[in-house]
């Protein structure tokens, strides 16, 4: 068995840059989501459905999906349209955490495995989530948005 590499250092680590989205129709209800990873000048394109969802566990997917495709650890930058992502990445997950999975009202966080999944996707990278306006023009979110719509047609 070779030897195990050393972890890479930050600045060692390649730049990739996704482009997310996801969403139903009807909310709940059939849906789709996509993700598009750019490293350089090569491009990934991510995609899949789930017939009985929501548009805000089809947002998380498409980024638990981008970043658990990542091979090692690497600097991304995130772009998102969803705010529930994003705040709920960068703002309110740690007290999710100090509360054993609990809200400010003492429920159980929605979406909580799906949530665990993208904190445990995210930990072996240095992720900057970014928020892009949906619907806005934005060329790649455009793109991710036909990705994800065209997956959710293939539902049937």
């Amino acid at each position: 068995m070779p030897p195990e590499r050393p972890p890479l250092a930050p600045e060692e680590r390649q730049s990739v840059e996704i482009w997310t989205d996801g969403g139903c129709k009807p909310n709940p209800g059939p849906g789709g989501w996509a993700a598009i990873l750019r490293y350089g000048e090569v491009e990934r394109e991510l995609s899949g459905g789930d017939p009985a969802t929501t548009n805000n566990r089809m947002e998380l997917t498409a980024a638990i999906s981008a970043l658990e495709a990542l091979k090692r650890p690497c600097k991304v930058v995130l772009h998102t349209d969803s705010e529930y992502v994003r705040n709920g990445i960068s703002r309110w997950i740690n007290g999710w955490v100090r509360n054993n999975w609990r809200n400010a009202a003492k429920d159980p966080v929605a979406n909580m495995e799906l949530w665990q999944r993208l904190l445990a996707a995210a930990k072996p990278h240095e992720v900057e989530w970014k928020w892009v306006r949906g619907h806005a023009g934005d060329p790649m979110n455009e793109r991710a948005d036909r990705l994800a719509t065209e997956a959710r047609l293939r539902l049937g």
